[in-house]
């Protein structure tokens, strides 16, 4: 065996520390044919079992895609071409449906056999990469690493490549295929009209992006004022949940509070019920002849067949909304801010008393800043999840009272409400889609620009 070169780069096991155009600039012609013939490199240098495995892999893909593969890309690019159709059958005197092209099998099997090339594609430079580091050792005069020594590094070195590899499959098949599927679902006529198997839907490019968007469509009217109070809508029970569990710890935490377990005990006891539960307790009680207005028509400040309409009218249900998540929401706030509120220096405080700073001073100047530096990342997490807050407003309003002006939404439908009934009232999956590409799209610009410019990323210790 050769003596190693002390200046030479060594050559890692790990076949991620090589790049595919290292391979290629360095690599000889048995090497780089490994990209094609998956395992050849392997193979001619007796790594037999490594190189029968990537062949084997090669091998599959071809087969797969010469039974099935081309025909689902076909299928891909036109989603289907057969309509079903009725054929009369004259033995039985009866008209009988006849097979046709199913359009959402169409759309699936095509993003499998893509995600399935892009797999391919990445074992193909895995192939060549392996080539590559046997070639390197074989030049260099080291040992080339058999069978014994692959799985022994899968407990040593490459532990977590091994470890992680299945969580990465699951990754793949049950959340990007799917997430593909229904992102190009956006580009596509999936609505209503055009339901498989009995329709076929095609691809529409960004029709359905522009229609949202374009003025006078009725699509527009009601994407515009449906996104304008879901921001609405987050911004106010973000800051009003915060703000008031805020002040509530506070006042519990002081000094001359007594009984402290006691209150946040009866604060926290809402907690302890279901949401669910609450909420459509509060929809009961706030209903047209719901306890509030019985009272209300009991007590006289209400005629006999009067009511006040929480739910049915656009204004008061926005606003009973509101103060009913605050009644959610604050108990949540109180217990986060609570500890964080224990863990302020107390020398901070005593200096500012030194220095003559009154309560609201002190509140202005260290309380909040200190408690928006510690959990603006939480108040980041609160507003995304009020944009998507299903629970809320399906339960107490359905999103109404509804408009003639709208399409399929109501004066108080979230865009993820309104995803709800274009997907599972209307059947509109394309319009669907959209909705959830733009949400996804907004609360990923707002969350990472909001997050970037906060104190706790640009500056982690300046409290400590």
């Amino acid at each position: 065996m050769g003596k190693k070169n002390k200046n030479a780069k060594p050559v890692s096991n790990r076949l991620g520390d090589t790049s595919v155009m290292q391979v290629f600039q360095e690599g000889n012609s048995i090497t780089k044919l490994s990209f094609i013939v998956f395992g050849l490199g392997n193979l001619i240098n007796k790594q037999l079992v490594r190189g029968f495995i990537f062949l084997a892999i090669e091998i599959s893909y071809l087969v797969y895609l010469l039974s099935f593969g081309i025909k689902s890309i076909g299928n891909f690019i036109t989603l289907g071409t057969v309509e079903q159709g009725q054929v009369y059958n004259e033995a039985l005197g009866i008209y009988e449906y006849s097979a046709g092209d199913d359009s959402m099998l169409c759309l699936l099997y095509g993003v499998i056999t893509l995600v399935l090339t892009a797999a391919i594609i990445f074992v193909a430079c895995m192939s060549a990469k392996s080539a590559y580091c046997t070639q390197k050792r074989k030049e260099r005069g080291w040992n080339i690493p058999s069978f014994k020594d692959d799985i022994r590094s899968l407990k040593e070195e490459n532990l977590h490549a091994f470890l992680l590899s299945f969580p990465i499959l699951g990754i793949i098949c049950f959340t990007i295929v799917p997430l593909i599927f229904m992102i190009l679902i956006a580009f596509t006529s999936y609505d209503h009209e055009h339901q498989p198997p009995g329709n076929l839907f095609s691809w529409v490019g960004l029709k359905n992006f522009t229609e949202m968007f374009l003025q006078g469509s009725k699509l527009a009217a009601t994407f515009w004022p449906v996104l304008t109070w879901t921001l609405v809508w987050a911004v106010v029970a973000t800051v009003s949940c915060y703000i008031l569990g805020l002040l509530l710890a506070i006042l519990i935490n002081r000094k001359g509070t007594r009984a402290k377990g006691f209150w946040r005990f009866m604060f926290v006891l809402s907690v302890a019920v279901p949401q669910f539960v609450t909420l459509l307790s509060m929809r009961t009680i706030f209903n047209a002849n719901g306890p509030v207005n019985v009272i209300l028509r009991e007590i006289g400040l209400l005629g006999a067949t009067e009511s006040i309409p929480f739910f049915t009218n656009s204004l008061y249900a926005k606003i009973t909304i509101i103060c009913i998540n605050i009644w959610i929401g604050v108990p949540f706030t109180m217990l986060s801010t609570t500890g964080i509120l224990q863990n302020i220096p107390a020398e901070l405080y005593e200096a500012a008393k030194i220095d003559g700073a009154n309560s609201s001073t002190i509140f202005w100047k260290i309380t909040l800043p200190y408690m928006l530096f510690v959990m603006t990342p939480n108040l980041i997490t609160s507003f995304t999840g009020n944009i998507n807050n299903f629970n809320v407003i399906f339960l107490l309003s359905g999103g109404g009272p509804d408009s003639l002006d709208y399409y399929y939404a109501g004066k108080t439908d979230l865009l993820v409400t309104w995803l709800y009934r274009l997907t599972i009232t209307q059947k509109d999956y394309n319009l669907g889609a959209v909705i959830g590409i733009l949400v996804f799209i907004i609360l990923a610009v707002v969350s990472l620009t909001t997050y970037r410019r906060t104190g706790s990323y640009k500056d982690e210790g300046a409290f400590q």
